[in-house]
């Protein structure tokens, strides 16, 4: 086996693009349409330079220098594996503490956009608010440390406020995380961190700058020695390959005001509506994720696919769904949901992937809120079927009790781990006790019905475990 080359010349391409955060779903996403769209001959200006504020970035810059800055880019297809080498990145700038070479780089004339994953919780929300928290100790440093911030953010606007400085037009920032108006998000945190140092600043960045909402999605697996495996089969020494399933999708806002590669010649969606393709993708297929993630947890089964072959799983999966997710979902351009939906599980069903329930768990406390708890809410105010959504908080909170049904230890899965732990124990004796964590929840504590059908969920799964539990609620033999 033999993996594809970049099919255009590396040394003509010029950088038109800083993007922060060089992880395995960039490279795996973006990386890739960009990689397509050089092949095509178009685009050849706006080639990646690579960047990152943190430890882990400074760690990926070496693996990636050491290797001209290709990626390995691995699609794992039941039909058969295929690998490729990703060549649309040209550089790797320092990571340094104080982000100066960072600050060079986008300052730089030709860099027209500056782009980001920095992880759903890098965004510095406040979990009791929704809204970006200026008062986070790394924002507030770089309010006090302008000239040396330590944030992406802190970064951005040192880098706007230099080409302000020297006439330079701005930047178009484009957030390219799993996030609810990903663009909003990302404007909120670079003009309320601009705002702690320089206000004029700030409503200079808030009057010219962009900030493109978009929607991405990709299952790109966690890197370790099976994808290492896999990329030695190829012929391939790479510390750093990346795994991924054959289905991509980017959906983007057109707002870059200096100019933007034609995207849509390797099939990205340009549109205004944005936001519908994101609350279809975040509502069922992140939502599907975390359904079927605790159950599969509980029941001690380590993958995804092996929970999507278990029927209760299965079944849990399509009754929630069908019945309390999906009539919720606003229709969406040129889509038909329920094909979307069908398309889900089968990705979920994908067994080359060997995605880990374990990860589906991870950081429930940020997920939750963003997932689940929008669904539950308007099924609520809808007086629609809610024993579903319950049962899945329910699920949570028995997970976060740190065992499975079996009583095998559950190691942290979440930053707030001890907290949530000490919560769950409470809630074993008085279920509402969850509930009270306002961050996740508002004011739910409050409805009676949802309270009541989480306590039966609840008391439920300690009484008769998981099985038990979603066989009677999807009225399984």
């Amino acid at each position: 086996m033999t993996p594809a080359l970049p099919a255009y010349d590396r040394s003509r391409l010029t950088p038109g693009i800083v993007h922060i955060g060089l992880g395995n779903f960039h490279r795996a996403h973006m990386a890739v349409y960009l990689d397509d769209l050089f092949a095509r001959g178009l685009g050849h200006d706006w080639a990646i330079i690579g960047a990152g504020v943190r430890e882990g970035d400074a760690r990926m810059r070496d693996a990636l220098k050491a290797q001209d800055c290709l990626s390995t880019v691995i699609e794992l297809d039941p039909a058969g594996r295929s690998a490729r080498r990703i060549g649309s990145m040209i550089d790797f700038v320092p990571v340094d503490p104080d982000n100066a070479a960072l600050i060079a780089a986008m300052t730089r004339p030709e860099i027209r956009i500056v782009s980001l994953t920095v992880t759903e919780g890098g965004y510095f929300i406040d979990p009791a608010t929704g809204r970006f928290d200026p008062r986070a100790p790394e924002i507030a440093h770089d309010g006090a440390n302008p000239a040396t911030p330590g944030t992406a953010f802190g970064a951005i606007v040192a880098a706007l406020r230099a080409r302000k400085s020297a006439g330079i037009p701005p930047f178009t920032v484009m957030s390219c995380d799993n996030l609810p108006g990903n663009g909003h998000v990302t404007q909120a945190a670079v003009i309320g961190t601009a705002r702690l140092s320089d206000p004029a600043l700030a409503d200079w960045i808030q009057a010219n700058v962009a900030f493109p909402n978009g929607m991405v999605d990709r299952i790109t697996p966690a890197t370790g020695p099976r994808e290492r495996d896999m990329a030695a089969a190829f012929g391939l020494v790479d510390p750093v390959p990346v795994t991924c399933e054959p289905f991509r999708q980017w959906v983007l806002e057109d707002n870059f005001p200096q100019g933007r590669p034609p995207l849509e010649a390797v099939g990205v969606t340009l549109t205004p509506h944005v936001h519908a393709f994101e609350m279809m993708k975040i509502r069922i297929l992140n939502g599907g994720h975390a359904t079927i993630a605790y159950p599969g947890g509980l029941m001690d089964i380590e993958y995804v696919h092996q929970a999507m072959a278990h029927p209760l799983i299965l079944g849990f999966l399509n009754k929630v769904e069908t019945e309390e997710i999906i009539p919720y979902v606003p229709p969406v351009p040129d889509t038909d949901i329920a094909d979307y939906y069908r398309l889900i599980v089968q990705r979920f069903s994908n067994p080359e992937v060997a995605d880990t329930e374990r990860r589906l768990c991870l950081d429930g406390s940020n997920r939750q809120p963003k997932f689940i708890i929008p669904s539950l809410r308007d099924a609520l105010a809808a007086g629609g079927k809610i024993e579903g959504l319950a049962l899945v908080s329910a699920l949570w909170c028995r997970y976060c009790y740190g065992t499975t049904d079996s009583g095998t230890p559950i190691p942290a899965n979440d930053p707030n781990w001890d907290y949530l732990q000490a919560q769950s124990k409470a809630a074993k004796e008085t279920p509402v006790v969850w509930l009270q964590m306002k961050p996740i929840y508002g004011d739910l504590n409050r409805d009676l019905r949802f309270v009541a059908a989480f306590t039966r969920a609840l008391n439920a799964l300690w009484d008769r475990g998981t099985a038990a539990v979603l066989r009677d609620y999807i009225g399984a033999a």
